[in-house]
């Protein structure tokens, strides 16, 4: 049978079943998600473009006069009323034509080197900002062009969702149709927010510099292109460190996009910031403002959320100034004879204690309207010094360790660990054992250490960040404010303030909520509510702080006190290095800062004080003591038409009464001196059940070998006795650890016994005599009020009684005749006898004179040398 021969066809046919077979699962799959992610991309895109002309669709219209200027802003009190308009004062419209090549190539250089090549979207950037975003999360970063921020800060609200993206993006699109590069460039260079109160860079120009922008030099300029992306933050005028860094930045940046050469870049960089911009005595304000100090706070605070662009469009700001607490705090700063030089400087800080809110600010001496450096909100740059110690050392002991105000602490010579750098104290002194409250009102640095040490730093920096102290580790010098630790009045007073709002922090703040132009969007500035700490922790730590204004010995915060507020608070100063001694020439007594942090339950002011140039140093108490005076005179005025309320001790403290110097504490006891007896605070479980047997009852014993002896030439009796202290027997024995004096007592006839005597001596001499009665004497020794038994005995002058004048014995004992004298010493000590043979009692007389003599009888002390007491008129 003849085989068929294949076609074409059938071949074709064969190697597409063949190659069917040959392709696996895996490029099927492949193949396949492929497909499905393209359909979903291309949905994506549909849906994307549908979003996005529904968006553009309902974008406002341009307005030349908008883009152009900016519209003034509102700043309201608590009370809703106006304080402050912003915005349109002191305009300076610069034309294209007029801005220097240099201006706008740094201009360009910073915010957008493409600029005059793209259509309003710079793709090549936004592809950055995409690949950011989703790397970092959304937001993280923006690809706004300088058309893009026109429109922006023209019609649109200061956030980053999607709806304003959209519109941001369809408007630059449209501007760009019907403006030319020019002219929008013109727009941003005068209406951007240069400071809080200067837009435009012509404005900046003048400002800062005090001069047009055509005499401006290349470093100049180059700071003014850097100053838009943080106003705040890089104003040569407050920050002149941190502006010069930015201006670096920005003449590099000219450099890498061929706007000028490496060596015109370096030749600006000489010149540094501060020495370019005009002097303080030459700077003139922007706007003329009520309270500039506190509407500096509120700009910082629009511009640290973000809201810094919305300012140039019309915003209300509504704000928690108290105009009342605000004029007290200016009178007190503008008035000269609060302070004692003319340079000395103050920040003030005023917060409400339970909302966080701040009420006043004091910026400065007589702050200006030029928007200065503000010292109760910039001033991030001075250690705290002592008042970091209820923060970072007694708050997190009690709130980990669940110490007692009455923990026991030794002040004594040590050195940080690992080092040799040796721990002082202010008065170079070592005071020995004390309670964690008397280490706190006295401000030692030996105990407050330890307690750090006992903490732990990793717990230490915890607890402070819940005060919103940000650092990335704590150091043992930090325990005393010396440390890495730097904070701001205004943060203090917010640390405070948790203290007494029952250890619930808020972090202070200036704004309550801003409206935008068209009335109906908003957004709250609302700070959360964290609990920083146990009530218990607070409530100790600020009953350990009243005593620091109180009237205990030592207590270094009285001149801050404040009568019949229930008040807290702690002082401050810090320290010259070794080396800044030397190079500043300064005495030993200088400081360079003094704070006081105190608050009420209505409010927390924080205050430092100190001069603007650290080699100016602090060299008198009234300059240490400056920070307490104006507490005092602000928190006074505050408080006369308020009621302040007390601080409450919650349920979770218990006080017990202990001995002062037990490990672990216990209750004093009946016994214990009134010197060791201390009432402090525990958290409740915590306090001491056992009783200190340290100090038992004290047993006095009687006086012995008593004797009485008549000098007949002399006319006196001789009463000498023996006595032995308790613990005289033993080896340690401190003979002025128990003070004793002896009491005499003495009857005549039987009559009702009368003291005679009551001292330390042991004799006394009884003088005017009357022969023909019977003397009877007690002798008891006393220490407090503990008495012994008594030691008796009587003595019969023999002979006829003479004819005592009346009531002659109603005037001895009156005092109305010669008080006792010192007794002569016995003629025979051996035998007891006197020159007249009457004999001496040895306590153990039988009331008529006739005893035993004395087996060891003592002399009589000189009262002159040997008895101190004596000597001192005691």
């Amino acid at each position: 049978m003849t085989e068929r021969k294949l076609t074409r066809e059938d071949i074709k046919k064969q190697r597409q079943q063949q190659k069917k077979k040959k392709q696996t699962p895996f490029k099927v799959w492949l193949k396949r998600i492929i497909l499905t992610i393209v359909f979903i991309g291309v949905l994506g895109f549909l849906g994307g473009a549908g979003l996005f002309a529904y968006y553009a669709s309902s974008a406002p219209e341009l307005d030349e006069e908008l883009l152009k200027y900016p519209v003034s802003s509102e700043f309201y009190d608590i009370n809703g009323e106006l304080f402050a308009t912003i915005g349109q004062e002191s305009r300076k419209y610069v034309q294209f034509e007029d801005i220097p090549d240099d201006m706008v190539a740094a201009i360009l250089a910073t915010e957008d080197v493409r600029f005059f090549d793209h259509f309003g979207i710079d793709l090549w950037r936004l592809g950055g900002a995409v690949i950011a975003n989703f790397r970092d999360g959304f937001g993280s970063q923006g690809g706004s062009t300088i058309t893009q921020q026109v429109v922006k800060n023209s019609f649109l609200y200061n956030d980053k969702k999607l709806k304003r993206k959209a519109q941001e993006a369809w408007l630059a699109i449209q501007l760009e149709r019907q403006y030319s590069k020019e002219e929008i460039f013109e727009m941003y260079f005068n209406k951007i927010l240069m400071s809080g109160r200067v837009y435009g860079f012509g404005q900046a120009s003048e400002y800062f510099y005090g001069k047009p922008l055509n005499e401006l030099t290349l470093g100049q300029m180059a700071t003014l292109a850097g100053m838009p992306q943080s106003p705040n933050n890089y104003n040569p005028f407050k920050n002149p460190d941190l502006s010069e860094k930015r201006r670096n930045i920005v003449l590099s940046l000219m450099v890498q996009h061929k706007k000028i050469t490496e060596a015109q870049a370096t030749e600006a960089k000489k010149i540094t910031v501060a020495e370019s911009v005009l002097p303080e005595d030459e700077r003139k304000p922007a706007t003329v403002t009520n309270y500039p100090a506190f509407l500096d706070v509120v700009l910082s605070e629009l511009e640290r959320n973000g809201d810094n662009d919305a300012l140039a469009e019309g915003i209300k700001v509504y704000t928690t100034l108290d105009p009342n607490a605000q004029k007290i705090v200016e009178s007190v700063m503008n008035n000269d004879a609060n302070f004692m030089t003319e340079k000395i400087q103050s920040g003030v800080a005023v917060v409400d204690t339970k909302t966080g809110e701040i009420r006043a600010i004091g910026g400065g001496r007589h702050y200006g309207a030029e928007r200065g450096f503000n010292f109760a909100y910039d001033l991030v740059t001075r250690a705290p010094g002592s008042t970091m110690k209820p923060i970072i050392d007694y708050a997190p002991a009690i709130e980990y360790l669940k110490w007692s105000t009455g923990e026991t602490l030794v002040d004594e010579p040590m050195k940080y660990s690992g080092t040799n750098q040796t721990i002082t104290n202010w008065d170079n002194k070592y005071l020995g054992t004390m309670t964690a409250r008397q280490a706190l009102y006295t401000s030692r640095n030996i105990p407050a250490v330890k307690t750090l040490q006992a903490v732990g730093t990793d717990k230490a920096k915890n607890f402070v960040s819940r005060l919103g102290i940000d650092v990335d580790y704590v150091v043992e010098s930090d325990a005393i404010g010396g440390g890495r630790i730097n904070i701001s009045p205004i943060s203090m007073a917010g640390a405070y303030a948790a203290f007494g709002n029952n250890g619930v922090y808020t972090a202070p703040h200036s704004i309550t909520k801003i409206v935008y132009r068209d009335g109906s969007s908003s957004r709250e500035y609302k700070s959360e509510e964290v609990i920083a700490m146990s009530d218990y922790t607070a409530y100790m730590v600020t009953d350990m702080l009243r005593d620091v204004v109180g009237n205990k010995p030592n207590a270094s915060g009285t001149a801050a006190n404040v009568s019949g507020l229930d008040l807290a608070g702690k002082t401050g100063t810090t320290n010259y290095s070794a080396d800044e001694f030397a190079k500043y020439n300064l005495p030993s007594s200088a400081v360079p800062d003094s704070w006081f942090a105190g608050y009420t339950t209505n409010y927390s002011i924080a205050i430092w004080s100190g001069y603007e140039q650290r080699s100016d140093a602090i060299t008198t108490w009234d300059e240490r003591r400056l920070p307490q005076t104006l507490f005092k005179s602000i928190m006074s005025q505050l408080s006369s038409s308020i009621e302040t309320a007390r601080f409450k001790q919650p349920n979770s403290v218990v006080s017990a009464t202990v001995e002062v110097g037990t490990s672990p504490l216990k209750l004093a006891s009946e016994f214990t001196p009134d010197n060791l007896r201390m009432t402090e605070l525990f958290v409740k479980g915590t306090e001491p059940k056992e009783v200190s047997d340290a100090f038992e009852q004290l047993e006095l014993d009687p006086p012995f070998n008593l004797q009485a002896s008549y000098n007949e030439l002399a006319n006196i009796i001789d009463l000498t006795w023996e006595h032995q202290a308790p613990g005289a027997l033993e080896e340690d024995f401190d003979p002025n650890a128990v003070p004793i004096s002896f009491e005499v007592t003495m009857s005549i006839d039987g009559a009702e016994p009368t003291v005679i005597s009551s001292s330390s001596a042991n004799y006394v001499a009884i003088p005017s005599v009357v022969i023909g009665h019977n003397y009877a004497f007690t002798v008891t020794a006393i220490s407090d009020e503990v008495r012994s038994e008594s030691a008796s005995v009587s003595l019969y002058i023999e002979g006829l009684p003479d004819e005592p004048e009346e009531d002659d014995w109603q005037d001895w004992n009156n005092g109305e005749i010669d008080e006792p004298t010192e007794p002569e010493e016995p003629t025979n000590p051996e035998t007891g006898t006197d020159n007249n043979g009457n004999n001496n009692n040895n306590g153990n007389g039988n009331g008529n004179g006739q005893v035993t003599p004395p087996t060891n009888p003592t002399e009589p002390t000189d009262p002159g040398t040997d008895d101190e007491e004596v000597q001192n008129g005691e």
